[in-house]
């Protein structure tokens, strides 16, 4: 199958909280595909702007990082600020307060400031300006097993979604750029507006669950999101052999929601072990129960998006 004039496949990773072993997947699964004689390159993409941590496991040799631009916020410059008061009553987020330094003037806590820029209207002097705001940087980086695009975001910004976004776009355009088949997405964990912003355009859903109450909780939660966004899906259960009861509660749910369940992988402390090594688990331990569970999850996913595996 050539994929010269093909559209891109984007797979999305996702779960319903983080340690379901999404990531070590994501990572398995970049390490099979280059692993592959005469291997189709793939493109991956770590969209957990808050909390990345696939980078850590596919060990990647950053390029210059790029500066995320987000939303703005209100500033008071102090010499034309006559302490006028008339910012004040509306500003609906108490963000505004006399001048710890200068009590003639007033001052924005940029923390609570939301960025509506009401007090900028109110303002008589035009002392109120919106500054647009550093919010985080992103990277495309260089992996052994091929590109990976990643960001990071700023401690308490916000715009995760949009963060999200843009290194989507970024690695799918470069996905076509090189001809790539797959653009594969470790998603963030629960279903906020980075979830949204990862799936939405995807064209698989892997849903990594365990066998728990709050496993299948967040397993319908997830699985929701991705049914709004009209993105097919397929459950893998991690960890299937901690709670039976759990995993066949699981299953049972699957059939009757007439979903695919692709695989299930059993507790394996190879997988713990490998993310303290900082390498797939495909890597070190490539004859682990968990290493053959995931391969098997693979060759399924290739089937369902219809990529060519060699």
């Amino acid at each position: 199958m050539s994929t010269q004039n093909s559209k891109v496949k984007q797979l999305i990773i996702l779960s319903g909280k983080g340690g379901t072993g999404k990531t070590s997947i994501s990572a398995a699964f970049a390490h099979l595909n280059a692993a592959q004689a005469n291997s189709h390159p793939m493109v991956f993409v770590d969209a957990d702007v808050d909390a990345a941590n696939l980078s850590l496991v596919l060990e990647p040799e950053n390029l210059d990082p790029k500066e995320f631009w987000g939303g703005s916020l209100a500033e008071i410059d102090p010499e034309k600020c006559i302490n006028c008061g008339a910012c004040n009553p509306v500003c609906r987020y108490d963000a505004i307060f006399p001048d710890p330094k200068n009590d003639q003037v007033q001052w924005i806590d940029p923390i609570a400031c939301d960025g509506c820029a009401a007090c900028v209207y109110a303002c008589p002097t035009g002392a109120i300006s919106m500054v647009r705001q550093q919010e985080g940087n992103w990277f495309q980086s260089n992996t052994s097993y091929g590109k990976l695009f990643h960001a990071e975001l700023f401690p308490g910004r916000e715009n995760s979604g949009k963060l999200v976004t843009l290194i989507k776009q970024q690695a799918r355009l470069y996905a076509e750029d090189i001809q790539s088949q797959c653009v594969v997405i470790d998603g963030p964990p629960g279903i906020g507006c980075p979830v949204i912003s990862a799936c939405a355009g995807t064209d698989l859903g892997l849903i990594v669950t365990e066998p728990s109450l709050m496993g299948l909780h967040d397993l319908k939660r997830v699985l929701g999101t991705l049914r709004h966004f009209h993105v097919p899906s397929v459950i893998c259960i991690n960890k299937s052999d901690i709670y039976p009861e759990g995993t066949r509660a699981i299953r049972e749910f699957a059939a009757a929601e007439g979903l695919d369940l692709i695989g299930e992988i059993p507790y394996d402390e190879s997988i713990p072990r490998s993310m303290i090594e900082g390498k797939p688990v495909t890597v070190l331990f490539p004859d682990s129960s968990a290493t053959k569970a995931i391969q098997a999850v693979w060759h399924k996913t290739i089937g369902l998006l219809h990529l060519q595996e060699d």
